[in-house]
């Protein structure tokens, strides 16, 4: 009822389990799909990473506790665009809807950091820091501040350069390095070394921003 009062977000439909989610994503081609990570016969992890998959332009928003959820950081790799905690205000919920929508990860610095580090504790994989030589210096410390979570106008106040210029080294950090979002650009700066788990955050690091992006049309979820 949140989602569907809102005059821009048109709700197509609703499924009690994770295998009726990924059947509802195929039937009705929505936007955003909004996932429990704990749901009968598949759960929210297994059915992200089926709707991802499937390419069919949906992009996933994972529901979770931190206390509860002892996986949660699987739904990084499983392809999630964002992340909203059970007990999530209205107000946030629609809002998060509509930054993923528009092409978005939703990627507050807090979460951000507790999931990537839940991640690397249990010991992945790191991959070879050579796969970073493809990035320019600026490009790398742009990465370096997308893992500790700053928004683009954050990332502009510590490289002194315009919010525009910002746009362009995040597109090359993406684009090079094969990344669908922010989201997996923690992850890489994770994995290749650049941050460690547990560094001090860099520059703000209060509030989640979100960036806009236009697009017409209601957002089917």
């Amino acid at each position: 009822m949140i989602l569907d009062a809102q005059p821009d977000i048109e709700v197509v439909a609703e499924a009690g389990d994770g295998a009726r989610a990924v059947d509802a994503v195929r039937l009705h081609a929505p936007d955003v799909a909004l996932l429990d990570i704990r749901m009968p016969v598949m759960d929210g992890i297994e059915a992200c990473r089926a709707i991802t998959a499937a390419g069919g332009g949906c992009r996933a928003v994972m529901l979770t506790t931190f206390d509860s959820d002892e996986y949660v950081y699987e739904a990084l790799h499983a392809g999630a665009s964002g992340f909203l905690l059970k007990d999530v205000r209205r107000d946030d919920l629609v809002h998060a809807v509509r930054v993923v929508a528009r092409g978005d990860a939703l990627l507050a610095p807090s979460v951000a950091r507790r999931l990537v580090e839940e991640y690397t504790a249990r010991g992945a994989r790191r991959v070879d820091g050579g796969r970073l030589e493809v990035l320019t210096a600026r490009e790398r410390e742009t990465l370096l501040l997308l893992g500790r979570g700053l928004s683009n106008a954050e990332i502009a106040a510590e490289l002194v350069v315009s919010e525009h210029t910002v746009k362009t080294h995040v597109g090359n950090v993406l684009a090079k390095l094969g990344l669908r979002d922010r989201i997996q650009a923690v992850i890489c700066a994770y994995e290749t070394g650049l941050i460690a788990a547990g560094d001090p955050p860099r520059g703000g690091g209060g509030p989640a921003r979100y960036r806009s992006l236009r697009r017409s049309a209601r957002r089917p979820v």
